[in-house]
């Protein structure tokens, strides 16, 4: 990946063009990604499509009808199968947003300020986001390397790497030719408490 430095003296009509195009470009990533949202979240979105349809077709009083009917469902969902509730929805929602929000929103600034990007001529060249996997207290990132880059690079900014990306800890680790997989710890797993198994009085008569 290759960041190309901008030429400060443009004519006002190229720096309109370019922003007016970047302004198209943003709304067509934030299309993008809103219809991909909706079609992994249809236990949102189907509500909030028929919404809005009820609103344009019926009226806008069956805009209430139907966001309460959909609440309701959501909160009896909630209350009776929440395992489920919590696999389909708040799960994958919490994984896709903390994988966009730790490591692709500032990807770039974060390695180059890791000082585990290369610089040449006018390019800035940063490592590969291969794939980010999003655990309870621990995140899986695979990184492409760029030549001439080996894991002890990694393993002497793993500390530097772990406060840039707000996490305890971080350790490096080879996982394939010119990949390396860097695990972070935001949270300690035996951190909170685990209750115990209750005993049946029973059991304890008979064992006394």
């Amino acid at each position: 990946m290759a960041t190309k430095t901008t030429d400060l003296h443009k004519e006002p009509a190229e720096v309109i063009t370019e922003a007016v195009l970047m302004l198209g470009w943003q709304l067509l990533k934030l299309a993008v990604v809103t219809v991909w949202w909706a079609l992994l979240f249809p236990m949102v979105s189907l509500p909030i499509a028929l919404a809005v349809a009820a609103g344009l077709l019926l009226g806008w009083a069956w805009v209430l009808v139907v966001v309460g009917v959909s609440i309701a469902g959501m909160v009896l969902w909630r209350a009776k199968h929440p395992e489920t509730f919590e696999r389909w929805l708040t799960r994958r929602a919490r994984t896709r947003f903390l994988r966009w929000f730790r490591y692709r929103l500032r990807w770039d600034k974060r390695l180059e300020a890791c000082k585990l990007t290369v610089s040449a001529d006018t390019s800035t060249f940063v490592p590969r986001l291969l794939d980010a996997q999003i655990g309870q207290c621990m995140d899986w990132v695979q990184v492409r390397m760029l030549d001439g880059q080996c894991p002890a690079d990694y393993e002497n900014r793993a500390e530097r790497l772990a406060h840039t990306f707000q996490a305890l800890e971080c350790r490096p680790a080879v996982v394939g030719p010119g990949v390396v997989e860097l695990v972070f710890r935001y949270a300690d797993a035996l951190a909170e408490p685990v209750p115990a198994p209750r005993i049946d009085p029973r059991f304890r008569k008979d064992a006394a």
